[in-house]
């Protein structure tokens, strides 16, 4: 909870809408949204699908989007799911820009691009996608592999106006692919980025092998804003890494029902409906400890925390 003299110097409204001042304080940098649950793939180590799921109506989303920015948040990030299923996707990116958030972006496996959607998303102002791939050949566990995704990559490198941010990921194949992940992607003039395998529980898995070629990824690759910490090293080395985590403030996952979590891999710990959150909400849970900091490897609630470290939280003393 926070405390007195924590609260006496916040500028709010109760009715949801920030000022100034409280939207520089406590307001999502980043919400991610989920817009559909079903995806077109069922990978080994992923807990954020089904298959039977219908897309969530537009109207019902453009409510929630609308409430996002009443919350002040900069950046909305649309997934799944695999979003690319969803029969109005560009709509609603042109209803984000149309709300006039800071950015616009969207989380895809990539294995249903094509030219046609690539230049739909383009016109209707898409800003960024992501894509993360498990390595360079199929295995029991996931499909989302480079052999199966190139022709997708090169569409996007013909096509896309957006900007394209490929991660090879340690976890699902062998650790040497993906490296060759990465050499793909900086031939496509893509960002790259490398993602850690994490449990259910969003905890870090890796065998010494992966932590050994991650060391080696790390160290090449040019860095970007969103990697200034180094908290993937301390992970990897000590198995943990605190960090005053800030989710369901600077950071919001809203899940298919609506429902604002912490993150996606906190969906059975806490959630609130999103059509009743307040910034009395986001100011409470900016101060919440949450006991999962120290080995988590969710990289989105990490940078969007990260700025805000020198301020107090409550229960945290590292």
């Amino acid at each position: 909870m926070v405390t007195l003299n924590e609260q006496s110097d916040l500028a709010h409204s109760d009715s949801g809408a920030p000022g100034v001042f409280s939207r520089l304080r406590f307001s999502p940098f980043l919400a991610q949204m989920v817009i559909i649950r079903r995806c077109n793939l069922a990978c080994g180590y992923c807990s954020e699908y089904d298959k039977v799921s219908e897309p969530i109506s537009f109207r019902i989303l453009e409510e929630r989007l609308h409430k996002l920015k009443n919350l002040g948040t900069f950046g909305i990030s649309l997934t799944g799911g695999e979003p690319t299923l969803h029969p109005e996707l560009p709509r609603l990116i042109r209803k984000c820009r149309e709300l006039r958030f800071f950015r616009t972006g969207m989380i895809s496996n990539g294995l249903l691009l094509r030219p046609e959607l690539i230049e739909e998303l383009n016109d209707a102002g898409l800003q960024e996608m992501q894509i993360s791939i498990d390595g360079v050949h199929p295995n029991e566990a996931t499909q989302k592999v480079l052999v199966n995704l190139k022709k997708r990559l090169q569409a996007l490198r013909d096509h896309a106006r957006f900007r394209v941010v490929v991660s090879g990921v340690l976890g699902a194949c062998p650790p040497q692919e993906a490296e060759e992940v990465l050499s793909f992607a900086k031939q496509m003039g893509f960002v790259q980025r490398v993602l850690l395998v994490h449990d259910s529980a969003g905890q870090l898995k890796l065998d010494p092998e992966e932590i050994k070629v991650f060391e080696k990824i790390v160290a090449e690759l040019p860095k970007t804003m969103v990697d200034f910490s180094d908290y993937r090293k301390r992970l990897v080395r000590n198995g943990s890494a605190p960090f005053k985590c800030r989710a369901g403030s600077r950071y919001l996952y809203i899940d298919e029902f609506g429902k604002v979590n912490r993150c996606s891999q906190t969906r059975n710990v806490w959630s609130k409906n999103l059509m009743d959150y307040t910034v009395a909400d986001l100011r409470e849970q900016f101060y919440e400890y949450k006991s999962c900091h120290t080995g988590c490897t969710l990289g989105c609630a990490r940078s969007a925390s990260q700025i805000d470290h020198w301020r107090a939280q409550p229960g945290f003393n590292s």
